[in-house]
C-alpha cells in the first residue's frame, strides 16, 4: 500500500469509527493535510457509515479537486481556514455531535467533569449557527480556535485538531463522553469539575500517544 493509499485508508477508518460511535452522522468530515500544503478529505455525498478509499478526494485550499471522483464537502473552508491559521495541526474533525451541542443550544459551557475531557478545557465557543462554508466564516472559526486543540459551535456542532488523524479523532470522543457526562450528571444536580491541579495532572498523565492509540484501537476493532 503506498503512502497516499494508507493516508486514505486512515481517513476512512476515522470517519467510519466516528459514525459508528455515533459522533457523525450523514453529514460531518474529516480531513489530513499533506506535505505539500494540499488536504484528503472524504467527498460531501458520501455515505460515512460505508466509506471507502474511493470517497475521499485530494483538494487545494481553494477547494479545487486534485485526485478522487467527487466533490469535497461545502465546508472544506472550516478545514481550510484552520490549516492556515495553524502550522501545527495536521488533521481536523468536525461533526455535530448531540451532547455536546445540547450544551451550546443553551449557553451551558463545557466544564472538566471527566479525565479525558479535561484535556481539552478551556473549549472556546463560535457564537454563530452558521455554516463554515465561506473564507470569512472559515477565519472567524480559526480565530475562535486560536491555539487550542477543540471549540463548539453554538447549535452547530463541534471542531477537534491534532498533529496526527488519530489525535483529533480521539479528542473528538473524548469531548463527546465529556459533555455526555456532565449533561447527565446536570439532571442529577452540580457536577463536580476538576480543578486546576487536577486539570495538571490529567495533562500530564493522559496527553500521550500510547493511550490516544489504545482509544484508537478500541474503536477500529468495532469495525471488525
Amino acid at each position: 500500500m503506498t503512502q497516499s493509499e494508507e493516508t486514505k485508508q486512515q481517513l476512512v477508518d476515522c470517519i467510519r469509527m466516528l459514525e459508528r460511535a455515533d459522533i457523525i452522522d450523514y453529514n460531518g468530515h474529516a480531513s489530513i493535510r499533506t506535505d505539500d500544503g494540499h488536504l484528503y478529505i472524504n467527498i460531501g455525498s458520501c455515505q460515512r457509515s460505508s466509506l471507502t478509499t474511493a470517497d475521499i478526494c485530494k483538494i487545494d485550499m481553494e477547494g479545487h479537486v486534485i485526485e478522487g471522483n467527487g466533490k469535497p464537502p461545502l465546508e472544506f473552508h472550516l478545514h481550510a481556514g484552520i490549516y492556515r491559521a495553524r502550522p501545527d495541526v495536521k488533521a481536523v474533525v468536525h461533526a455535530h455531535p448531540k451532547w455536546s451541542t445540547f450544551l451550546t443550544m443553551v449557553g451551558q459551557a463545557y466544564l472538566p467533569v471527566y479525565a479525558q475531557g479535561s484535556l481539552i478545557y478551556p473549549v472556546p465557543l463560535l457564537d454563530s449557527p452558521n455554516s463554515i462554508n465561506n473564507k470569512v466564516m472559515a477565519d472567524r472559526l480559526a480565530a475562535t480556535l486560536g491555539d487550542r486543540p477543540a471549540a463548539m459551535m453554538k447549535s452547530h456542532g463541534a471542531v477537534t485538531v491534532g498533529k496526527t488523524m488519530l489525535e483529533a479523532f480521539v479528542l473528538a470522543n473524548y469531548m463527546e463522553e465529556n459533555a455526555y457526562r456532565q449533561y447527565m450528571a446536570m439532571q442529577i444536580g452540580k457536577p463536580y469539575v476538576y480543578n486546576e491541579t487536577e486539570l495538571a495532572m490529567c495533562r500530564e498523565k493522559l496527553w500521550s500517544e500510547s493511550l490516544f492509540q489504545r482509544a484508537w484501537d478500541h474503536f477500529k476493532a468495532k469495525l471488525g
